[in-house]
């Protein structure tokens, strides 16, 4: 039987996610990373160099850390998908460049704080000069948030905050520190009785009352990672996320549906670099009289890898476009985390055998690129995570789950 299909019905269903000024966006920070992030991660990043506050300003200047930020608070006022295009961008330069981005989120939910001070520290976010590090995972609770231990206790009109966090990126660089605390507990529902914390603090130093050293890492460089140690660090009293009765545990795991978005951008991103230099390098390097690009086993593994990156960037646009509809997307932002960040490792390591003993030397970008992308594949939520949130979706919970 032949469908017949009007040229108006093909154009309903087939979805048109780059307009005129996405494109423009796309280019502006495609030129952008090629200038003024690659030359610097390539000089920093083999020497675990941390990114600099040139480069920061640089960013703010773009408004690259206001994008999602309102309008009527100093931003771009753009959605995710916008932050998403960037991301991708910005992370075939450096990921870090594309992490630090994110820690502009603002400080207007601390509905403890004067209006005009909330106001003025968003208005600074958006231009990166007030940047958070966010504390969330313990020695103890890593995946399992609703097992954290560190704990607020109230004191008066301060908060006293004792425990210990890790895996706190940009602890000393930050403006402040957004920590989980629990507040109180419940055995049987132990999710409950978390809340999140604002502490305050000097650039370039950990608060009073805390003590932490960097976590030696094997990439994720251009800042340092830090197990911390809260021992009575205290703050005021309207340091805390949201109203009375808010739900920290509850907030915290819905915003991980756009940082998973984030995520799978910045995974994707790696992997376009290490393609686009694994294709040059291909065409530049001679074995047998040919270059290698015309051996089949190459040429096909160049296809796979182009093909896998743009079926994870068209998941990823269709998760950012829905997420920008306010629709409630755990499953398919878990979805597209787990196949972008796969993806990436896959792609990476394919791109470096290209290089052969090349891509095992610090003299290519190509070892950072699959460096980093190992890392997607943990941070956010594992993507043992991610498919249990989305095998929960279509199946629903396990037998010993279910309550």
């Amino acid at each position: 039987m032949v469908m017949d299909r009007s040229k108006d019905a093909v154009r309903e269903n087939n979805v048109d996610y780059m307009t005129d000024e996405r494109k423009m966006i796309q280019e502006v920070a495609r030129d952008f990373t090629m200038k003024e992030v690659l030359p610097v991660a390539n000089a920093l990043d083999p020497v675990q160099g941390e990114i600099p506050m040139d480069l920061r300003r640089k960013m703010g200047e773009m408004g690259y850390f206001g994008i999602r930020i309102p309008e009527q608070y100093g931003g771009m006022g753009l959605g995710v998908f916008e932050y998403c295009l960037i991301a991708e961008e910005l992370s075939r330069g450096w990921m870090s460049v594309a992490s630090i981005i994110a820690r502009s989120t603002g400080v207007m939910a601390v509905e403890g704080w004067p209006l005009e001070k909330r106001l003025e520290l968003t208005s600074k976010a958006a231009k990166g000069e007030y940047l958070a590090a966010v504390s969330l995972s313990e020695p103890g609770a890593g995946s399992d948030l609703a097992s954290v231990s560190c704990r607020a206790v109230l004191d008066g009109d301060e908060w006293v905050i004792t425990g210990n966090k890790y895996w706190c990126t940009f602890a000393d660089g930050a403006d402040y520190i957004s920590v989980l605390c629990r507040v109180e507990g419940d055995p049987d529902q132990p999710h409950l009785g978390l809340r999140s914390f604002i502490i305050e603090k000097p650039r370039g130093e950990l608060p009073n009352g805390c003590k932490g050293s960097p976590i030696p890492k094997i990439g994720y460089f251009g800042w340092k990672t830090f197990e911390l140690a809260f021992d009575e660090c205290r703050i005021p009293r309207t340091n805390i996320v949201g109203a009375d009765g808010s739900d920290g545990f509850k907030s915290t795991v819905n915003g991980l549906e756009v940082a998973r978005a984030h995520t799978a951008a910045r995974a994707i991103g790696l992997a376009r670099g290490a393609l686009e230099d694994a294709i040059a390098y291909s065409q530049e390097r001679v074995q047998f009289k040919q270059p290698i690009s015309d051996f089949q086993e190459t040429r096909f593994k160049i296809a796979r890898m182009a093909t896998e990156i743009e079926a994870a960037r068209q998941l990823m646009y269709h998760v950012a476009t829905q997420l920008d509809n306010q629709q409630r997307l755990d499953k398919e932002a878990a979805m597209v985390k787990w196949f972008a960040s796969e993806m990436a490792e896959r792609v990476t390591s394919d791109a470096l055998q290209i290089f052969g003993g090349a891509g095992y030397t610090k003299l290519h970008a190509i070892e950072r690129y699959w460096r980093d992308a190992r890392l997607t594949k943990i941070f956010e939520g594992t993507s043992e995570i991610q498919l249990r949130i989305v095998s929960d979706r279509i199946l629903g919970k396990p037998t010993n789950r279910q309550k």
